[in-house]
């Protein structure tokens, strides 16, 4: 399931390598919630592998659009059964401004003629 979402970046860890084959990194982003920013959201996504690197040319507090998946594992250990849910970003760009935000181009003005011999095809 591929997601995005925009937000400021708040959290950039470092890369931590959790064995000799797999290494991750996390991101926060807080997402503004337009009615009291007391209850602004702050979403944690995971980079792994070699898109770990993808963070590194965006500084914090600066406003980025992650595409990510959602991911979902089931563990089990002695008869005890956990779920977890990870959201894995594949992609880091700079947010858009919001298009209600950004000026409208001029649009040229058009000169109508009207016609002498105009022809009336109403039915009515």
């Amino acid at each position: 399931m591929n997601y995005d979402i925009s937000g400021k970046l708040v959290v950039k860890d470092d890369v931590q390598n959790i064995s000799d084959s797999f290494k991750k990194r996390e991101i926060v982003l807080e997402i503004e919630n337009e009615r009291n920013s007391d209850w602004n959201d702050f979403i944690k996504i995971q980079f792994t592998q070699d898109r770990c690197d993808l963070i590194d040319n965006y500084d914090l507090n600066e406003q980025i659009k992650v595409s990510f998946n959602l991911r979902g594992r089931k563990w089990e250990k002695e008869g005890n059964v956990m779920y977890f849910t990870n959201l894995e970003g594949w992609r880091i760009e700079k947010a858009q401004a919001d298009m209600a935000q950004q000026p409208v181009a001029a649009v040229p003005e058009v000169d109508i003629v009207s016609s002498d011999t105009e022809v009336d095809d109403l039915p009515f």
